[in-house]
């Protein structure tokens, strides 16, 4: 154990070069699907727009297909078992308008579709588009408030925690204008956060950029400017980056665990619907969870040393995330044969998980690992 100990203190900054590949890997990867299909990921019918008819028939999913390929290229089916495994329903999958696909199937397979025997949805493509676009903003804008929580937490500058929590506010009520409850937090941050800057200014150009800001919101409040939440999102990881190493590890690895997932769920054909993107956010606060709970044992240790501190928040961690995995692994089993909505839910989580594994205790214990002991280095220096 000593040698390894010895060997993993003296080689572990050379570990890091197999997450870099890794995400050069996979970014490539996505880059090349998002060029061929001009999205980075397919979508399902809940979020480019089509018809989802759920049918009562004994028709076998096989002969749906035959019947129906030749019209609709782009048909995905699926069965419906009850528990001794035998066929209940077929849910049928179009990007076409309902009226087409009921007509082919009555025409090609002589069956009626009735309200008694089937349940019709249609999106439009046009809202399944702009829903799209939305639970995107909604990913996105998690991030940020994630890598806002994490310095928080982590850094040292109160008045850079100020500057960091306005420009969040004002991307939040630009990304999200109309929601009462989101504008209602957004004013009492704002009311809040300078009052505490001011507090802990000490400099006249501290206070002056402070009010900068606040007269950026308010000014972006009454003309919301997009694109400015981009310029943002860059703004606070420089402020992330130069004042707080441990924040952008976290995210970091939080981002690997999304980039990691979307990859893999491209590379086997899934199909993302709005849940997927639902379980790509409980992701991303699962991951800040036991990033945040290493970050916090190392960071905080007393008469203890990184390796110590970084091994037992390993042993928490992973007992955590394996037992999620288990939990969700089992439910997965009682649910697959239901094609529900469920199904990718917790297949996405579960890839998510076993990438956290990875992610967590290869990526960021390294980062972190490097910076506590480059900042014991620094303390000894000072003292």
């Amino acid at each position: 154990m000593k040698k390894f100990e010895g060997w993993y203190n003296t080689n572990y900054k050379k570990l890091l070069i197999v997450p870099i590949l890794l995400i050069i890997l996979f970014s490539s990867y996505m880059i090349y699907f998002y060029n061929q299909n001009n999205d980075f990921t397919k979508r399902d019918v809940s979020l480019s727009g089509g018809t989802s008819i759920t049918l009562q028939t004994e028709i076998s999913a096989d002969e749906f297909t035959e019947a129906l390929s030749d019209v609709f290229p782009d048909i995905e089916i699926r069965t419906l078992t009850d528990n001794t495994g035998k066929q209940t329903h077929l849910i049928i999958l179009v990007p076409e308008e309902k009226d087409k696909i009921i007509e082919a199937i009555e025409s090609k397979l002589d069956l009626e579709i009735t309200e008694e025997n089937s349940s019709i949805e249609f999106t439009q493509g046009s809202l399944g588009d702009e829903f799209y676009r939305q639970l995107i903003a909604s990913m996105l804008f998690a991030f940020l408030l994630m890598g806002l929580v994490v310095f928080i937490t982590f850094g040292e500058s109160k008045i850079i925690k100020a500057y960091a929590t306005i420009l969040t506010l004002i991307a939040m009520k630009i990304t999200f204008p109309t929601i009462f409850a989101i504008s209602f937090l957004v004013i009492f941050g704002m009311i809040v956060t300078p009052i505490y800057g001011l507090y802990f200014s000490s400099s006249k150009k501290s206070k002056w950029i402070l009010l900068g800001l606040f007269v950026s919101f308010v000014v972006f409040y009454i003309f919301p400017y997009y694109p400015i939440v981009f310029i943002i999102a860059i703004i606070c990881l420089w402020l992330y980056a130069r004042y707080s190493a441990p924040s952008i590890a976290v995210l970091v690895a939080a981002f690997a665990d999304i980039l990691f997932t979307l990859a893999t769920i491209n590379l086997i054909g899934m199909k993302l619907s709005s849940g997927g993107i639902i379980a790509l956010l409980m992701l991303i606060g699962y991951s800040v969870g036991t990033d945040i709970l290493l970050t916090s044992r190392v960071l905080r240790r007393r008469n203890e040393s990184v390796n110590s501190a970084c091994l037992g928040a390993f042993k928490t961690g992973s007992a955590m995330t394996l037992t999620a995995i288990a939990s969700i692994f089992v439910g997965l089993m009682f649910i697959y044969r239901f094609e529900t909505v469920l199904n990718q839910i917790f297949i996405i989580i579960l890839i998510g998980l076993a990438y956290d594994l990875l992610n967590t205790w290869l990526t960021n214990v390294l980062i972190i690992k490097w910076y506590a002991e480059s900042k014991n280095k620094y303390d000894k220096v000072k003292k």
